[in-house]
């Protein structure tokens, strides 16, 4: 079957965070073209029976982690539980422990999420920001987010990049004058993000929506 078909019947329920800050819709009709029974949700009783939770996210760090605050404690336990846990763009840098924009806008210090340890940092002096636009992913280590997507390319907009503390926590890079983390995962493989925005990606972002999918189907 053709990625570009979607499947006959749900592969997973999944629940997308309504926190404010996500491109809910977009977000919303790709996983459902990957096979998702899709929850927009801004109540966190609901993550304990999804098959997986999307945390997308567009705009600034402190304000995505200021209004996602309601919802730490039961992401926290999601990822405990095992939960697949997909952050998108916003939404990965979100599982890191802190990031650099808050300090360059002023905002002080705020506190991410650390399921995935390490700092946000801004794009070099010279580099064009936001970088938008379409790069390779390079995959650096088996996930099954990534299956079948080495070489291929994806969209991104953003003026911030992740940086582990732990190199095994790249999935796949891309390089933008700097090569960066396209992909991150928690050291037990169930939180994940991606630096680009898959719902906008085409063919390459619906295979790794199906393999989210597929994934979550698996957790069962």
């Amino acid at each position: 079957m053709s990625i570009s078909q979607p499947p006959e019947e749900t592969v997973a329920s999944v629940v997308i965070v309504d926190y404010g800050l996500g491109n809910l819709r977009s977000a919303t009709r790709g996983l459902e073209r990957a096979g998702a029974d899709v929850t927009i949700s801004d109540d966190p009783d609901d993550f304990a029976d999804a098959d997986g939770i999307v945390l997308p996210g567009v705009g600034a760090f402190s304000e995505g982690m200021e209004n996602a605050g309601p919802f730490r404690d039961a992401l926290r336990e999601a990822a405990e539980r095992g939960q697949p846990v997909f952050g998108i763009c916003l939404g990965m840098q979100m599982l890191l422990t802190t990031s650099e924009e808050a300090e360059h806008a002023g905002e002080g210090e705020a506190e991410g999420l650390d399921f995935v340890p390490g700092e946000n940092v801004r794009f070099a002096e010279g580099q064009k920001v936001p970088h938008m636009g379409w790069n390779e992913l390079d995959v650096k280590r088996d996930h099954p987010l990534v299956e079948g997507v080495d070489g291929e390319y994806a969209y991104f907009v953003h003026s911030y990049y992740a940086v582990p503390d732990d190199e095994e926590a790249v999935v796949a890079t891309t390089d933008y004058g700097v090569e960066f983390p396209a992909v991150v995962a928690n050291e037990a493989g169930n939180v994940f993000g991606t630096q680009f925005h898959p719902e906008k990606s085409g063919e390459t972002g619906l295979q790794i929506l199906r393999n989210f999918v597929e994934f979550c189907a698996g957790e069962d």
